[in-house]
């Protein structure tokens, strides 16, 4: 066993380039059985392995800097980075977290999560270390072809390519993110890769070098390669090739799983000074047959059978629909009735369930790839021409859209309605997914109706409302995961903007709550009424206009204690939204309020329950609360 002795890159260093793919392929075996009973990120990680054992083999990490971006694809660099023995904790409440971290390893030059941040990040480490008088240091940004669709990646690129900075950049090219990779980048690797005229004189061009090694015949044989290949390129693409344009450098494509190919062509642009980008080819869940035919499921497929590759899946039968699953279901609703209606994600169709408006209606759905800031200015042209656009961003990833939102969209007063998913505590992927800012984010931007659903009801009534004329921008932001009813398919409502309700009545203690908080809110109030405390409940609903109608009603009956309840954070969301009218408009209740929400710290991975725990936002927490006025 090789990997059993591999402690840190140093040791893999040490071995023989014969030893290095049986080395991947116990990578391999380790990850997939791993992974089969401590879910994670697999299919992304089984595909960079070879690339993984490479780079760590070729550059002296971590003096030379190593880059992931995303960072789903780093589970073997962790392995291989003295983390080995920790892997079967990966996204488990203290274990290691499912991307780099830089608190976790020295090895993890940057800390990601967030798509088509490693060529600034990089470009930024090799600018530095020449200022710095270290003109040898490497920097090494790994980015995905999905990733590479971010407006971030291509303006780091245009950046660097007139920096000669020491940077190179591999760009693993496996047509696909979590959803297929779209847009015309992808068509223009495709083109590359696909030529069979340009795979055959690379080939030549290959065998060529095989006989070229060391000394000024072999960065001859270097310019020659790129000389050639850049030719080619111009032959097969009708034109300038996209990097070279740029100032970047380009070499391949080559096979990414071909270890030797890899090593040989890194430990030649090792010596080539100034940016550069190596175009791999490989296979998104390389070496396990399920992973490699459904890469979109595979890519965090939960418990697997490890040998035969088949899912584990728990039963539904009787279970609440996922609110995503419900939202994917209620557009196609509404779009069969409003011809007006499209659907927008920026590469998360299946996630968010827009993959079911596809499949029924095609045209009216876009995917725009990893490109949250397109999307909303796109949605935004949309609703300018009469369109009703409901532009679907994970929570997380719509902080990357806020100019837009403000700018394009809210100032222009233009209806669009930004559904964000994976809003609240999302779980194992931790403090870069969290999505626990948004309420407090957007409250402040003048013409933005910002509401949150305690159920699956109210997730459909708020759609229906949204789509109505005349409401102009409105954000739903809900939850990830299980909803609460299994009648999901109630009849439509109209809301009554800016209204809320009470959901329980009580004499004792109010609990006001947004969102799906409101059912940890009722949880806590039947709780308390077996210790003799009355509770009522309150469904703000909407954040933005808030209620304060409903606000004077609970001010005038006189709590003891009112409690507020949300998933983000404490400062600026609901809590402070009430607290202050209370101190405008009932200074003599402004004292009784008691704010739980997620405090001024970021949110580290586990269950959604035991973080809620850690952070004050569970029934036990509400409770714990009302009892100790």
């Amino acid at each position: 066993m090789l990997l059993s002795n591999i402690k840190t890159p140093s040791d893999l260093r040490n071995l023989e380039p014969s030893q290095l793919q049986p080395l991947a392929d116990e990578l391999r075996t380790y990850i997939i059985d791993t992974l089969s009973n401590h879910p994670g990120h697999l299919a992304s990680s089984l595909g960079t392995i070879e690339l993984t054992v490479s780079l760590h083999y070729v550059f002296n990490t971590p003096d030379d800097k190593l880059i992931w971006d995303v960072g789903h694809q780093s589970y073997a660099h962790k392995i291989l980075t003295g983390r080995g023995d920790q892997f079967p904790t990966i996204r488990t409440y203290g274990g290691l977290s499912g991307f780099p971290k830089r608190d976790e390893s020295p090895y993890d030059a940057f800390g990601t999560g967030h798509s088509s941040t490693s060529i600034s990040a990089a470009l930024g480490m090799a600018t530095a270390s020449k200022l710095q008088g270290n003109e040898t240091r490497h920097h090494i940004a790994v980015i995905g072809d999905g990733s590479m669709t971010g407006g971030e990646a291509f303006e780091a690129m245009n950046n660097v390519g007139v920096s000669r900075s020491n940077v190179l950049i591999v760009l693993n090219d496996n047509g696909i993110s979590i959803d297929k990779a779209v847009g015309g980048l992808n068509a223009y690797l495709t083109r590359i890769t696909a030529s069979p005229k340009y795979n055959q004189l690379k080939e030549q061009v290959w065998n060529r070098l095989d006989g070229t090694r060391g000394g000024r015949r072999h960065s001859r044989s270097i310019n020659f390669f790129q000389r050639m290949t850049s030719t080619a390129k111009i032959m097969m693409t009708g034109g300038n090739n996209l990097f070279e344009s740029l100032g970047i450098r380009y070499f391949g494509p080559i096979d990414g799983h071909d270890m030797g190919q890899l090593i040989d062509m890194l430990q030649r642009l090792k010596e080539i000074k100034g940016p550069k980008i190596l175009h791999i080819v490989t296979k998104k869940g390389k070496g396990l047959r399920q992973a490699e035919n459904n890469p979109v499921v595979y890519h965090a497929p939960g418990k697997f059978d490890a040998h035969t590759g088949i899912q584990i899946v728990k039963s539904t039968a009787g279970k609440p629909l996922k609110y995503q699953e419900v939202f994917g279901h209620t557009i196609i609703e509404l779009a069969e009735k409003n011809p007006s209606i499209v659907g927008i994600t920026p590469a998360m169709a299946t996630g968010c369930s827009l993959n079911l408006m596809m499949e029924k209606m095609p045209n009216r759905v876009f995917d725009v790839g990893i490109a949250e800031q397109h999307a909303v200015t796109f949605a935004a042209g949309l609703a300018a021409q009469g369109m009703i656009p409901f532009c679907n961003i994970y929570s997380s990833f719509a902080q990357r859209a806020y100019d837009q939102i403000i700018h394009d969209v809210a100032l222009q007063r233009l209806p669009v309605v930004m559904c964000l998913d994976r809003a609240g505590i999302v779980g194992e992927d931790g403090a870069t997914h969290h999505g626990v800012f948004d309420l407090a984010a957007l409250r402040p931007i003048p013409n933005l109706i910002i509401c949150a659903p305690m159920d699956e009801h109210e997730l459909r009534n708020m759609m229906y409302t949204a789509q109505l004329p005349d409401n102009g921008p409105m954000v739903i932001r809900y939850p990830r995961g299980a909803s609460v009813h299994t009648d999901w398919q109630s009849p439509f409502e109209k809301l009554e903007i800016g209204h809320g309700r009470c959901v329980r009545q009580g004499k004792d203690v109010a609990i006001i709550s947004i969102g799906h908080s409101g059912n940890d809110a009722l949880s806590a109030a039947q709780a308390l009424e077996e210790k003799n405390v009355s509770a009522a409940v309150y469904d703000m609903r909407f954040l933005k206009p808030l209620d304060t109608d409903l606000i004077d009603e609970i001010a005038d009956r006189k709590f003891k204690n009112i409690i507020t309840v949300e998933d983000g954070v404490r400062i600026g969301g609901l809590g402070s939204a009430v607290e202050e009218y209370l101190v405008q408009k009932h200074p003599n209740m402004a004292s009784r309020i008691r704010i739980l929400g997620i405090p001024d710290k970021f949110v580290s991975h586990g269950t959604v329950d035991q973080l809620k725990h850690d952070c004050f936002i569970d029934a036990e927490a509400i409770i714990r609360t009302a009892l100790n006025n």
